[in-house]
């Protein structure tokens, strides 16, 4: 999930433990529209926008992250 301005549907989440349970709490579960908005001025963390909050995320963390592109 590294395309600027697109907007996800989330299909899969493959992260486990804690960082699982937070991004679940934060909206980050299948059937969820995510959005990317920007990369910090090094590329890592990037910016999404999902369920109306915006929360950044390491590449490491978004790459466990899987779904499909709905919007450009």
């Amino acid at each position: 999930m590294v395309q600027m301005n697109k907007k996800f549907l989330i299909q899969k989440v493959e992260i486990k433990g804690n960082l699982k349970r937070r991004l679940l709490d934060l909206g980050f579960v299948p059937g969820s529209v995510v959005e990317v908005l920007k990369a910090s001025p090094l590329g890592d963390p990037i910016s999404y926008r999902v369920a109306g909050t915006v929360i950044a995320l390491r590449k490491e963390e978004s790459q466990l992250l899987f779904g499909e592109v709905i919007e450009s």
